[in-house]
């Protein structure tokens, strides 16, 4: 299999999913078409001829082994493969969906999005209609589309799932349910092979998979870069503090890789309570142990739901002196009334920023002062077509080496005098480094 070209990859995404699907399959773009790029011309130097010839080689060989006529596009040069699967969705009267898949799949390897967590207005029946959906919903959604995806002959059907369904009921206190264990399950029993997501809310949910895969990324690489954007890394008063027991592993991932101590915000709840809003948190004390007095405090956390905890702790910690609160999460949910929760809790000088990533669609968030987002399409994009060519996966699974460089590198900065952090890009801007347009490369690209 040639590792410079996609064979029979495709993109489908259900209807939350379709915004981030649409990123990836940019990305992917990107990602191809450099290493054509490198290709054509490690070629042509290795046989003293030109890259055009080369190029005119590859797509030739390309033509031959394709089931069409012919591949269109430019012979001389690179042919950008379509990703994109067309369907069409369909929103009944009683509530009932349909998927449609309008382009043949079969013998695909084929990827399915969906964002569960997107609550914005979809649109269904081509647009005719607009809903906003539960996570159940979407969750059905999925299924009809893997379903639909299964019968139409596509040979590998993977899912990509940034926000894991019913991840945070993967284990039982008594007389309920292991939904998390039972949604895995119906996946498998549907015929799905492979399971791509982002820091899932417990490794023990993979336990309940019988032959399915699951490929659990991490968007720690994407959060450093942003806290490189707004924090002096290297400053002695930067300190780590884990959120709660449960987050210690990741919080001392960060606090080995920026070389700075790790604080602890021990918690006491009361599970009898369900947390509905950020004023009905069900804390019922805090201990710290570490120093956060006059310090920069950093933490790090899997998600953000109703966001009661994270404020409780973040009051906490400024009433035993933190001078400055950076929060960073993979799953930016923000449910019920959080956003409104968190405008008051940044006017009241609570925290100065929170990190998430665009796993998690939202609009009106990406509009606050104090909310920053880490673009993990990138991420995604490589684990696909690793996936795709059957590469290895080890390097982009395990971000430390790729941390440890780019910390590294910033620390270099510091100490040669340049300004101790990168400025955030404008708007819509590339980011340092990043080319545009069609050679906008995720950083940490896997070579052939």
């Amino acid at each position: 299999m040639n590792f410079s070209e996609p064979t029979k990859l495709g993109i489908l995404a259900c209807p939350g999913g379709e915004h981030f699907a649409d990123q990836v399959i940019r990305r992917l773009g990107s990602i191809y078409k450099r290493r054509f790029d490198r290709k054509t011309h490690l070629l042509a130097t290795r046989y003293n001829i030109t890259a055009e010839l080369v190029a005119r080689k590859m797509n030739f060989n390309s033509d031959i082994s394709s089931s069409l006529p012919f591949i269109p596009g430019n012979v001389n040069g690179y042919r950008s493969p379509r990703f994109k699967v067309h369907a069409r969705h369909t929103w009944f009267a009683n509530g009932e969906v349909k998927t449609e898949i309008v382009d043949s799949v079969r013998g695909m390897d084929l990827y399915i999005f969906q964002d569960i967590e997107n609550h914005q207005s979809l649109p269904f029946n081509e647009g005719t209609v607009h809903k906003t959906l539960s996570v159940n919903d979407h969750i059905f959604s999925l299924l009809v589309t893997i379903d639909a995806a299964v019968q139409a002959g596509a040979a590998r059907v993977n899912l990509v799932l940034p926000s894991y369904p019913y991840a945070r009921q993967h284990k039982k206190k008594g007389r309920e349910s292991l939904t998390a264990a039972r949604v895995s399950e119906i996946f498998e029993n549907l015929g799905v092979e492979r399971v791509i997501t982002l820091d899932i809310h417990s490794r023990e949910i993979e336990n309940s998979f019988g032959k399915m895969r699951l490929e659990n990324l991490q968007a720690s690489l994407q959060i450093i870069e942003k806290l490189i954007e707004i924090t002096d890394i290297s400053s002695d008063d930067l300190v780590v503090l884990s959120p709660d027991t449960g987050a210690v592993d990741r919080n001392k991932f960060y606090a080995n890789s920026l070389h700075r101590p790790l604080a602890l915000l021990y918690k006491e709840r009361d599970y009898s309570k369900v947390t509905k809003n950020a004023a009905e948190s069900n804390i019922t004390g805090m201990r710290l142990l570490g120093d956060v007095k006059d310090k920069t405090v950093f933490m790090a956390d899997d998600m953000i739901g109703t966001g009661g905890t994270l404020l409780k702790g973040m009051r906490n910690l400024k009433e035993m002196g933190a001078r400055e609160i950076i929060c960073a999460v993979s799953l930016p949910l923000f449910s019920g009334s959080a956003v409104e929760d968190f405008d008051a809790a940044y006017a009241e000088g609570l925290f100065h920023r929170i990190i998430g990533t665009n796993a998690v669609s939202h609009r009106d968030l990406l509009q606050r002062e104090w909310y920053l987002q880490a673009d993990c399409t990138g991420l995604f994009a490589q684990i696909i077509s690793l996936v795709h060519h059957d590469r290895s996966l080890s390097q982009m699974l395990d971000p430390r080496d790729l941390v440890a460089k780019r910390i590294n590198r910033q620390l270099e900065r510091i100490a040669h005098g340049q300004p101790p952090r990168s400025p955030a890009p404008a708007p819509g801007a590339p980011e340092e480094g990043a080319a545009t347009g069609e050679e906008a490369i995720p950083y940490g690209s896997a070579e052939a």
